[in-house]
Protein backbone atom coordinates (compact mmCIF):
# COMPACT_ATOMS: atom_id res chain seq x y z
CA UNK A 1 0.00 0.00 0.00
CA UNK A 2 1.32 3.43 -0.92
CA UNK A 3 0.84 6.30 1.51
CA UNK A 4 1.08 9.95 0.57
CA UNK A 5 1.47 11.79 3.89
CA UNK A 6 0.15 15.32 3.73
CA UNK A 7 -0.03 17.08 7.10
CA UNK A 8 -2.59 19.60 5.81
CA UNK A 9 -4.86 16.97 4.30
CA UNK A 10 -8.58 17.64 4.14
CA UNK A 11 -9.58 14.62 2.12
CA UNK A 12 -8.35 11.20 1.10
CA UNK A 13 -8.79 8.60 -1.58
CA UNK A 14 -8.67 4.84 -1.24
CA UNK A 15 -7.88 2.75 -4.30
CA UNK A 16 -9.67 -0.55 -3.81
CA UNK A 17 -9.20 -3.69 -5.86
CA UNK A 18 -11.66 -6.54 -6.29
CA UNK A 19 -10.17 -9.70 -7.78
CA UNK A 20 -13.61 -11.02 -8.71
CA UNK A 21 -17.17 -9.75 -9.09
CA UNK A 22 -19.06 -9.78 -5.79
CA UNK A 23 -22.60 -9.04 -4.62
CA UNK A 24 -22.83 -7.14 -1.34
CA UNK A 25 -25.76 -5.85 0.71
CA UNK A 26 -24.99 -2.21 1.54
CA UNK A 27 -27.18 -1.43 4.56
CA UNK A 28 -30.45 0.33 3.68
CA UNK A 29 -29.68 0.88 -0.02
CA UNK A 30 -29.73 -2.89 -0.57
CA UNK A 31 -27.92 -5.43 -2.74
CA UNK A 32 -25.37 -4.37 -5.37
CA UNK A 33 -23.00 -6.14 -7.72
CA UNK A 34 -19.42 -4.83 -7.78
CA UNK A 35 -17.48 -5.77 -10.90
CA UNK A 36 -13.93 -7.08 -10.85
CA UNK A 37 -11.42 -4.26 -11.02
CA UNK A 38 -10.34 -1.09 -9.26
CA UNK A 39 -12.38 1.57 -7.53
CA UNK A 40 -11.55 4.95 -6.01
CA UNK A 41 -13.41 6.05 -2.90
CA UNK A 42 -13.13 9.71 -1.86
CA UNK A 43 -13.70 10.68 1.75
CA UNK A 44 -12.82 13.27 4.36
CA UNK A 45 -12.41 13.72 8.08
CA UNK A 46 -12.51 17.09 9.81
CA UNK A 47 -10.52 15.65 12.68
CA UNK A 48 -8.47 12.51 13.21
CA UNK A 49 -8.01 11.64 9.55
CA UNK A 50 -5.46 8.96 10.35
CA UNK A 51 -7.94 7.27 12.68
CA UNK A 52 -10.54 7.32 9.89
CA UNK A 53 -8.09 5.81 7.40
CA UNK A 54 -7.01 3.17 9.94
CA UNK A 55 -10.69 2.32 10.47
CA UNK A 56 -11.05 1.76 6.72
CA UNK A 57 -7.99 -0.51 6.78
CA UNK A 58 -9.52 -2.66 9.55
CA UNK A 59 -11.73 -5.62 8.62
CA UNK A 60 -13.32 -5.74 12.11
CA UNK A 61 -15.64 -2.78 12.61
CA UNK A 62 -19.26 -1.85 13.06
CA UNK A 63 -20.92 -1.17 9.72
CA UNK A 64 -21.55 2.59 9.72
CA UNK A 65 -20.87 3.96 6.22
CA UNK A 66 -21.50 2.53 2.74
CA UNK A 67 -17.77 1.98 2.24
CA UNK A 68 -17.61 -0.22 5.36
CA UNK A 69 -19.73 -2.89 3.67
CA UNK A 70 -17.51 -3.01 0.61
CA UNK A 71 -14.24 -2.99 2.58
CA UNK A 72 -15.44 -5.75 4.93
CA UNK A 73 -15.75 -8.18 2.01
CA UNK A 74 -12.82 -10.62 1.80
CA UNK A 75 -12.35 -9.85 -1.93
CA UNK A 76 -11.87 -6.10 -1.31
CA UNK A 77 -8.30 -4.89 -0.80
CA UNK A 78 -7.11 -1.33 -0.33
CA UNK A 79 -4.02 -1.04 -2.50
CA UNK A 80 -3.36 2.68 -2.16
CA UNK A 81 -4.16 5.54 0.24
CA UNK A 82 -3.62 9.15 -0.75
CA UNK A 83 -4.23 12.35 1.21
CA UNK A 84 -5.08 15.70 -0.39
CA UNK A 85 -5.29 19.32 0.66
CA UNK A 86 -8.42 20.03 -1.39
CA UNK A 87 -12.05 19.63 -0.37
CA UNK A 88 -13.60 16.15 -0.69
CA UNK A 89 -16.24 16.92 -3.33
CA UNK A 90 -13.86 18.93 -5.52
CA UNK A 91 -11.39 16.03 -5.39
CA UNK A 92 -14.15 13.56 -6.19
CA UNK A 93 -15.39 15.63 -9.12
CA UNK A 94 -11.85 15.79 -10.56
CA UNK A 95 -11.48 12.00 -10.33
CA UNK A 96 -12.11 10.02 -13.51
CA UNK A 97 -14.20 6.88 -13.37
CA UNK A 98 -17.68 5.47 -13.83
CA UNK A 99 -20.46 5.66 -11.28
CA UNK A 100 -21.89 2.19 -10.78
CA UNK A 101 -23.85 2.88 -7.59
CA UNK A 102 -25.53 6.29 -7.43
CA UNK A 103 -25.38 7.88 -3.98
CA UNK A 104 -22.65 5.56 -2.66
CA UNK A 105 -20.75 7.41 0.06
CA UNK A 106 -22.45 10.66 -0.93
CA UNK A 107 -25.63 10.64 1.15
CA UNK A 108 -24.55 13.85 2.95
CA UNK A 109 -23.02 15.49 -0.15
CA UNK A 110 -24.23 19.03 -0.76
CA UNK A 111 -22.15 19.67 -3.91
CA UNK A 112 -24.03 17.46 -6.35
CA UNK A 113 -21.70 14.46 -6.40
CA UNK A 114 -23.57 11.49 -7.75
CA UNK A 115 -21.32 9.07 -5.86
CA UNK A 116 -18.05 9.13 -3.93
CA UNK A 117 -17.12 5.70 -5.28
CA UNK A 118 -15.92 5.48 -8.87
CA UNK A 119 -15.05 2.42 -10.91
CA UNK A 120 -11.80 2.86 -12.82
CA UNK A 121 -11.74 -0.50 -14.57
CA UNK A 122 -9.88 -3.77 -14.50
Amino acid sequence: MINNMNKKAFSYQLTIELKQTVTIIIGKPGKFEFSTGKYIYTGSAKRNMEARINRHLSKNKKMKWHIDYLLAHHQAHIIKVERFSIEECLLNQKTNGSILIPGFGASDCKKGCKSHLKYIGS
